[in-house]
């Protein structure tokens, strides 16, 4: 199998061309913020705080790293002021979000966000679909999922009640980033 060179932070990186530019910068050990993401399922690119610049045929665009692919001759950038201050947004308008997740706050904490300058919401799921994709894709139950759109989207079981599907297994309570579900048996 090929594989793939790029260019990370001026590092020269060979990696399975599969990988994503997250797992390069992990294999460089370059650290990139993110909630939304795990090793054993697919990237969704949620919470938006692993956002690289990544540049490829002098087009320059600001993306999330666990959904971007690596490509030959790609050159991505972690640390620009354009990334580390979206990010920053982005850690700011979780904190918003869910304002008493302890993980929230460590990672915000991390890139130098401690408050918020937007309206504080008091919710508690920070909508990175974890909890959704761990119940469909490795539990193969799909017990829960998102209802809603914009600012009424939520993760429920189907009809806002238990469902009969749901395992009990805790599996989407294990790998949530903010403590938000909370699996009743």
């Amino acid at each position: 199998m090929s594989k793939i060179t790029l260019t990370i932070d001026q590092q020269q990186v060979t990696v399975s061309p599969d990988a994503t530019v997250l797992e390069a910068c992990e294999e460089l050990g370059i650290k990139i913020p993110t909630l939304c993401y795990h090793k054993a399922l697919p990237a969704y690119g949620a919470c938006r705080l692993c956002l690289v610049e990544a540049e490829l045929g002098g087009r320059t665009r600001v993306q999330a790293s666990c959904t971007l692919a690596v490509s030959e001759g790609l050159v991505i950038r972690t640390d620009t002021e354009r990334v580390l201050k979206t990010r920053r947004v982005m850690a700011e308008l979780l904190l918003a979000r869910c304002p008493d997740s302890d993980r929230v706050r460590e990672v915000a904490g991390e890139i130098g966000v401690t408050d918020t300058r937007f309206e504080k919401k008091n919710e508690d799921c920070i909508l990175c679909g974890l909890c959704t994709r761990v119940c469909s894709m490795l539990m193969g139950s799909g017990a829960i999922d998102f209802s809603g759109r914009g600012d009424t989207r939520r993760v429920t079981p189907a009809y806002d009640r238990h469902s009969e599907i749901c395992m009990a297994c805790g599996a989407c309570e294990q790998i949530c980033p903010a403590n938000a579900v909370h699996v009743e048996e």
